[in-house]
């Protein structure tokens, strides 16, 4: 049945977006909400309560020239970038590219991704890591930081990179590269001040014969972010304690879910975007991207993950929600996910190798019905992974009814795992 809609849809269209440039996003703000409206089943609710759930959608539609050259047209769905969202575990993905950047921009002989990375603590809140028993050799390094980041979506690796970073380098990079109103300015699932969270920790380089390679100092931050207030729901608990006033997003991490997708795009297409605005990856580094972008947990040795505990799907929330088992070899996701406070966010590039289709899907919605924060009960698995498995699957179905006419070389993404 879904395939059928599609089917009539396209021909209704007329394949939107087939010549559009290769270098602009044409944007189309209709085509999302038309093509829902056809599975009352799987969206009515969301589309009647929209604002209520915060849903949010970017679907970019990707077209070849004869050349294999991309062109792009980006359709929107209730974007908003005033309507806040917590952003959670997706502001890892930017870290992870500006921690390759950096190094490469230090451009110190023998210090890679690989090298041993001994993070110490100096100031109140701090914690140090010197091993890491998950890593091929049991030591810490920005490669296997990353790795951690988007096999599982680890906390500890993302703050380790954060520290290695630090809020005034994030901030302005990102300005740099066209993204002014990102603020990520805290560690995650640790509780520190706004005033711990400006302190970094030292970090220090070794060779493989223990001799320092280069070492950083702990920095304090004098960043200045956007002022800005964000208070949601009608109450939140505290310790054991529910307190009934709204809970207070102001001083939390934020980055729109615009930013996201055109920093997924510069990244995997950067010849889309100028000059300025890509991040200074070699081809090294963006092969390993998007290896460990793509790859299940189970399909890495190093670090190590039990498939019981985390399954194929386990950061894959478009187009399988929370479906457990193996999930079919003809798909590959690259992508980030957050989740926290109720809230399910996806920022993913899509291919299909068996019916050479590619796009770009990105969403978020708030699964918090009773409005209350840190209460542990939400609306993930009735609303949350169901909406985001059904998009998924409705735009890929979309997706391979449409016709190309130069269908993708998508060998580039077909990597060995």
């Amino acid at each position: 049945m879904i395939k059928h809609y599609l089917v009539c849809l396209c021909l209704l269209i007329g394949f939107i977006g087939n010549s559009q440039s290769s270098n602009k996003n044409s944007i189309d703000s209709n085509f999302i909400e038309s093509l829902l409206k056809q599975y009352p089943a799987y969206f009515q609710d969301i589309l009647n309560k929209r604002d209520s759930f915060n849903v949010q959608i970017i679907y970019t539609q990707i077209n070849r020239d004869k050349h294999n050259n991309p062109s792009f047209k980006e359709y929107q769905f209730n974007l908003h970038n005033n309507q806040y969202f917590y952003p959670a575990s997706t502001v890892k993905m930017p870290i992870a590219f500006l921690a390759l950047e950096k190094l490469n921009e230090l451009a110190i002989p023998k210090l890679t991704k690989s090298s041993i990375m001994v993070t110490d603590s100096v100031y109140p809140g701090q914690t140090f890591v010197y091993t890491q028993p998950n890593a091929a050799s049991g030591i810490a390094s920005i490669e296997n930081y990353i790795k951690q980041i988007f096999l599982v979506s680890d906390n500890d690796a993302f703050n380790r990179l954060y520290e290695f970073l630090g809020q005034e380098y994030i901030q302005k990079k990102l300005t740099e590269k066209g993204y002014p109103d990102v603020m990520i300015r805290h560690r995650l699932n640790v509780y520190l001040s706004a005033d711990q969270n400006r302190a970094t920790n030292p970090i220090t380089f070794y060779d493989t014969t223990g001799k320092i390679i280069y070492q950083q100092p702990g920095v304090y931050s004098k960043a200045q972010f956007q002022k800005h207030t964000v208070q949601l729901g009608k109450g939140y608990y505290k310790g054991e304690n529910l307190i009934n006033e709204p809970f207070d997003f102001s001083d939390k991490n934020s980055i729109y879910l615009q930013d996201q997708h055109h920093i997924l795009q510069s990244v995997y297409f950067p010849e889309s975007v100028a000059v300025k605005n890509r991040f200074n990856l070699t081809d090294s580094d963006q092969a390993f991207v998007q290896h460990f972008m793509s790859a299940f947990p189970r399909e890495s040795s190093h670090p190590y993950y039990d498939s019981a505990t985390y399954y194929d799907a386990y950061c894959k929330f478009l187009l399988y929600g929370s479906k457990k088992g193996d999930l079919p070899k003809n798909i590959r996701i690259f992508n980030k996910v957050g989740d926290a406070y109720g809230i399910l966010t996806d920022i993913a590039y899509i291919v299909d190798f068996e019916h050479k289709v590619e796009f770009m899907l990105s969403a978020t919605i708030s699964c918090n019905s009773d409005g209350i924060y840190n209460d542990d009960k939400y609306d993930y698995d009735t609303v949350g992974y169901p909406f985001m498995q059904h998009l998924g699957e409705v735009i890929l179905n979309y997706e391979q009814a449409r016709k190309r006419k130069y269908p993708p070389n998508l060998i580039k993404f077909a990597l060995s795992y």
